[in-house]
């Protein structure tokens, strides 16, 4: 019999790719989407899916009861931009869910837990350009703070445990199937749309705000590769640095303008900009490369030539690229 795999807060823009992939792999009846809400993608309508708030155990419970998951990967989590609007919430919602998560791991014995970390855990005495895998790190977002705190108790929880949970920390994700999720990357997801639509895009961060980004192809990848590598690779059991390219929004948007050349970029800075300034320009991912073999595969030309094509026919265009 196959394996059960559990996909909470999978609704999310790494969220509803991942169970794509996750179904290629396991059957669709063996990965049980979950969310607060259910989203009218596509993909949640070919296999189970179950309406999950994480922070109610008791009907967490009850479906790890139903499933038998030997696989969870705990995605829900309010992102950077939103938890600074609402950082109470956003602390309950990080922290609390990954606990009753890791809690479960331990009473229910699920086989391995993925969570996701971040580059907010570093902070502004954090290295700025190629951010080693361990430096200072004094996040000054409530994000940042929570996926710290995070990282300390996943790897407590395999220390003390035995809870093997791995996780990775992304830097922005950038894709074409699903929308924003509330980041302050995601300037890097609307520029494409408003290329294609407008032709106009108005940023919210300064003309040059280095920032990592990876192309969620890689992500997905990344996350695939790490969770289906054996035990005695996973040296880091906190989280590992994962970089793909880094770019500011005048390299972007001067990329786009060689594939769409009336294509233009204005600046609205707000108060996203202090939350990037505080975030590393590049990241050195080296102990993920030598312990579990990630390479990227998507460079800032070939991810804007892809996310393009792929976006073009949403709004009833076609690219020849």
């Amino acid at each position: 019999m196959s394996e059960n795999i559990l996909v909470i807060g999978a609704c999310g823009q790494l969220g509803t790719e991942l169970v794509e992939e996750l179904r290629k792999i396991y059957g669709d009846s063996h990965v049980i989407a979950s969310d607060i809400r259910q989203s009218d993608d596509e993909v949640f309508k070919n296999g189970p899916f179950e309406t999950l708030d994480i922070l109610d155990k008791n009907n967490f419970s009850a479906l790890l009861q139903k499933y038998k998951p030997s696989q969870v990967y705990h995605l829900a989590a309010l992102l950077s931009a939103t938890a600074e609007a609402k950082p109470k919430l956003g602390w309950t919602l990080n922290m609390d869910g990954l606990f009753n998560v890791l809690d479960a791991a331990v009473d229910f014995k699920i086989g391995k837990i993925y969570w996701p970390s971040s580059i907010a855990v570093f902070g502004p005495n954090t290295p700025m350009n190629d951010t080693p895998q361990n430096c200072v790190m004094d996040p000054n977002t409530v994000y940042g703070i929570s996926k710290l705190a995070g990282e300390r108790y996943c790897e407590y929880y395999f220390q003390k445990r035995g809870v093997d949970v791995r996780s990775l920390r992304y830097p922005g994700l950038i894709g074409y199937k699903s929308a924003p999720g509330g980041g302050t990357t995601d300037y890097a997801v609307s520029i494409y749309h408003d290329a294609l639509t407008t032709k106009k895009h108005e940023c919210f961060l300064g003309p040059q705000t280095q920032l990592p980004m990876l192309y969620m192809p890689d992500a997905l990848k990344a996350t695939l590769d790490i969770m289906h590598a054996p035990a005695e690779k996973i040296k880091i059991r906190s989280s590992y640095n994962l970089a793909g390219m880094s770019f500011s929004p005048e390299e972007i948007a001067a990329n786009i303008k060689s594939f769409i050349p009336d294509f233009e970029i204005s600046y609205k800075v707000d108060h996203r900009q202090a939350i990037a300034d505080s975030w590393p320009n590049s990241i050195n991912d080296t102990e993920a490369r030598n312990d579990w073999g990630w390479a990227p595969s998507y460079d800032l030309n070939s991810m804007s030539k892809d996310m393009l094509v792929n976006l073009a026919p949403r709004y009833g265009q076609s690219l020849s690229i």
